[in-house]
Order: structure tokens, then sequence, then C-alpha cells
């Protein structure tokens, strides 16, 4: 079996509200677990992600749970999902995404031919985006 790097996101107590709207925009199967499903129903935290999955039909795999009480949370910006390619549709993903979030690169014609853009969507997180042009 091959080995797989994936991001996996840390959210603190809105990994369903998230997950949820990655699901909107990229479409594929979502799966979500909680501390509860997971055998720890009288921890506070029991109805919150323990383990989510968003599989795309595109080939995208993205992680994501919500951080404990024990665990520190401190979100950064050393961290950024790279959405690239030729499909038309990452424009509508970016779009998308940029909804109550904040586009610190719009998504236009770069000196190296292709189109790029990033934001960072209204959870905190940081998306980069290259759309390949054709020759």
């Amino acid at each position: 079996m091959a080995s797989r790097l994936n991001p996996y996101l840390a959210f603190d107590g809105d990994a369903r509200e998230a997950m949820e709207f990655y699901h909107e925009v990229l479409g594929g199967a979502l799966d979500l677990g909680t501390y509860g499903d997971f055998g720890s129903a009288e921890m506070p935290d029991a109805d919150k992600i323990m383990h989510a999955t968003l599989t795309t039909a595109d080939g995208f795999t993205l992680m994501a749970w919500d951080v404990p009480e024990r665990v520190p949370f401190a979100p950064g910006t050393n961290v950024a999902l790279y959405l690239g390619g030729e499909d038309p549709r990452l424009r509508e993903y970016f779009e998308k995404l940029s909804v109550g979030g904040t586009v610190t690169l719009p998504l236009e014609k770069q000196m190296w031919g292709d189109e790029a853009g990033t934001l960072v969507d209204r959870f905190g997180i940081t998306w980069m985006f290259n759309i390949k042009q054709n020759a």
C-alpha cells in the first residue's frame, strides 16, 4: 500500500461547520465522527469532531478535528491548502471559499502566465489557487 500525505486541519469547536462548508464547495463524501462516537461519550467534548474526512471525486482528501480543551490551540499562518490544475471549476471554488473570508490576492493572470489567487476563508484557513492556462 502506498503512503499518502493529506492536510489535517485543527479547529476550536467549529470543525463540523467548516467541513460541511468545504463539502458544499468541493462536493464528494464527508465522514464525521465525534468524540462520543469513538467511545468518549462522557467527556465534555463528546459532540465535537474527533475525526472528519472529506474525499472528493477530484482526488482531494481533507481531514479535520476539534482540538479538545486539554490540547493547546493556536491558529497560525504557516500552512495553506493549495488547489491547482486546469479545471475551470477552480474559479468557482475560489469564489465560494472567499464568501465571508478575505481575498488576499485576487484570482488573476500572473507573470508566469497562469491565474493565481489566495484567500483566507471564514474559518481562518489560507487557500492558494493556481489555474494553469493553456499555451
